[in-house]
C-alpha cells in the first residue's frame, strides 16, 4: 500500500529543500523569527483555537509564497536579465506578491494580538 522507502525519501528530500531556503535565503530566516515570536505570543496570551487556526494559514501562506518566490527567482536567474526585458519585473511583482502576504499576515497578528496587549 505505501512504499515507505519511498516516502521517506519525499520526506529527507522536502527537509533538505527547507533547511536550504534557511541556510540561503535571508527573507525566509525573517519569516521563521517573526512566525516563532507570533507562536510564542500565542502560547503566551493563550489564544483561542480559531485564531491559531488563522496564524497557522498566515504563517504557511507566507512561507509558501516565499518559497514560491524563490522557485521562480533561480528559474529565471537561468535565463537571465539579458534575453528578455520582463525578467526583472517578473522578480519584483513576485517579491511584491509576498510583501503583499506579509502585511496582510501583520494585520491578522495585529487584530489578533492588539487586544491582549491593550487589556493587559
Amino acid at each position: 500500500m505505501f512504499d515507505l522507502i519511498r516516502l521517506g525519501k519525499s520526506f529527507k528530500y522536502a527537509f533538505k529543500g527547507l533547511l536550504s531556503l534557511i541556510k540561503k535565503e535571508q527573507n525566509f530566516r525573517l519569516h521563521v523569527l517573526a512566525s516563532a515570536a507570533v507562536i510564542f505570543l500565542g502560547i503566551y496570551f493563550e489564544i483561542k483555537l480559531w485564531q491559531w487556526a488563522l496564524i497557522v494559514l498566515a504563517i504557511a501562506g507566507i512561507f509558501i509564497l516565499e518559497m514560491l518566490n524563490t522557485v521562480l527567482e533561480r528559474m529565471i536567474d537561468m535565463f537571465q536579465p539579458r534575453i528578455h526585458q520582463y525578467v526583472e519585473e517578473i522578480k519584483d511583482i513576485m517579491s511584491a506578491v509576498v510583501l503583499v502576504a506579509a502585511l496582510a499576515s501583520l494585520a491578522v497578528a495585529l487584530i489578533i494580538f492588539l487586544p491582549y496587549f491593550i487589556l493587559n
